[in-house]
């Protein structure tokens, strides 16, 4: 994937390895998204830095709040996130952005290991796979029976059992989805008004 470059970024080093979470490491919001942009991510080495769903996303994280800028170009563009830790259910960039089982596996060994060092309040899904993802960790810890009753969409919230995170999904904030008009600011400017809404009552109740 990293020796495939586009013309717009020939001068590029990509990093083209596994890309690590990114964000504050004692965030009560803990994003999941699905795998690095084969020209986003795996060219940078940060996550949702480099392309259109980078743009988007840290567009809306810095109207509510969470960044202290609203776009991601690259490592050393200043950006940083503030009570927000961004992960993904696969670490490197899969043929076609479509992660093969196998594959989220394989990587989700270090998901659980943020998951547990973070300790966050939310997990906001960015789109089905990540929703999944979260539940089967939950799943495999014996904290649910099954994904069955968890039924993803755009804005679901679900209390989970045993003092874990609230877990909130959102569409995916994907060029086909923008462009679309699937997913708009205002949707996500919505979801992140109720998340930061509790978490302020979190710090209420201590």
């Amino acid at each position: 994937m990293a020796r495939e470059k586009r013309r717009a970024y020939s001068d590029w080093t990509y990093w083209g390895r596994p890309v690590p979470g990114f964000g504050d490491g004692h965030a009560q919001l803990f994003l999941l998204g699905l795998a690095p942009g084969a020209h986003g991510s795996n060219r940078t080495g940060r996550m949702f830095t480099g392309d259109r769903s980078g743009d988007f996303l840290y567009a809306a994280l810095h109207k509510a709040g969470f960044a202290n800028q609203p776009h991601g170009s690259d490592p050393n563009d200043g950006l940083r996130l503030e009570n927000a830790y961004i992960s993904a259910a696969a670490r490197c960039a899969p043929p076609d952005n479509k992660p093969l089982r196998e594959e989220l596996a394989n990587c989700r060994g270090y998901l659980e290991r943020e998951l547990k060092i973070v300790q966050p309040k939310v997990v906001l899904a960015l789109g089905k796979v990540a929703w999944d993802t979260y539940l089967g960790i939950l799943k495999a810890q014996g904290i649910i029976e099954s994904r069955a009753g968890y039924r993803f969409a755009h804005g679901a919230e679900v209390k989970l059992p045993g003092g874990n995170p609230l877990l909130v999904g959102v569409y995916h904030p994907s060029q086909q989805n923008t462009q679309t008009g699937r997913v708009t600011a205002a949707m996500y400017a919505k979801v992140f008004a109720r998340v930061e809404r509790y978490l302020a009552a979190c710090r209420v109740d201590g």
